[in-house]
């Protein structure tokens, strides 16, 4: 599995052994390492309950949350051991997208932009305030539809606008990567293209990992594919070559639609 770190050259994360417990000697993710391309879209696929979410969110450390789940193995993020950072600075510098569309209810959509300023203390003037707002919904193709209606509450929007206010939040700390969780399942095929359409605009800036269920859309959009199953990285690859070419017998009977 080595060979999947060495296989990306310079990788802007780097995993290298990773495994994750819920129950003790019982492993959701076992031994993952893979090397992650700056500037490129990720997809991870794999059936229900392959490990897809819990390797996702592993790389934020959002399992420091739950002492219960063991966590062992190393995460570099651009040469840096990701385990010596602050959750804080972990976070800025890791952006995460959950599946539904989740803006802070009782903030405006502005707030909402600038909420990881406001919750880790962060004081800014109005102008670098505004200039991040701006800056995060224009790079969400957002900024056009709600220039206007900024004040308003973000439960105010569409799903489709929700989750791209989520990732505009995401966006405002200008992170190395960014995390999506299934951030089209919740969301109608109109605004599933604009998401996708926006995740290819976004990897010019951004390093992207999306984790689907939905082979298609990694097909449409991913530059590199991992194929999960039973908590293994089967394989891991160019999106184009795992499709047309599938390595491992697991991974052609997944993409043909033998077992989901």
């Amino acid at each position: 599995m080595n060979e999947l770190i060495k296989q990306i050259k310079d990788p802007v994360l780097s995993i290298q052994n990773l495994s994750v417990s819920y129950n003790k000697g019982k492993y959701a993710v076992s031994d993952v390492s893979a090397g992650i391309k700056k500037n490129r879209v990720t997809a991870i696929m794999g059936p229900s309950g392959c490990g897809k979410s819990t390797l996702l969110r592993a790389i934020n450390r959002m399992h420091d949350l739950y002492p219960n789940i063991e966590t062992i193995g190393q995460i570099f993020l651009n040469g840096e051991d990701t385990s010596t950072m602050s959750n804080i600075m972990l976070r800025r510098k890791i952006g995460m997208v959950f599946q539904h569309p989740n803006p802070f209810p009782t903030m405006s959509i502005y707030d909402n932009v600038i909420a990881g300023y406001k919750l880790n203390g962060i004081r800014m003037k109005k102008a670098e305030r505004d200039e991040i707002v701006e800056k995060s919904l224009k790079d969400v193709v957002l900024w056009d539809e709600v220039k206007d209606s900024l004040t308003k509450k973000g439960t105010f929007l569409s799903g489709g606008q929700q989750q791209r206010l989520c990732i505009a939040r995401a966006l405002a700390f200008r992170p190395d990567v960014v995390l999506l969780d299934e951030p089209t399942s919740a969301l109608d095929p109109v605004a599933t293209k604009k998401v996708e359409e926006l995740l290819i605009e976004l990897k010019k800036q951004y390093t992207i990992i999306l984790v689907t269920h939905n082979m298609s859309q990694a097909a449409r959009i991913s530059d590199y594919s991992m194929f999960m199953y039973l908590g293994e990285l089967v394989e891991y690859g160019k999106t184009k070559n795992m499709f047309i070419n599938p390595v491992d017998k697991r991974t052609e009977e997944y993409l043909t639609g033998k077992f989901s």
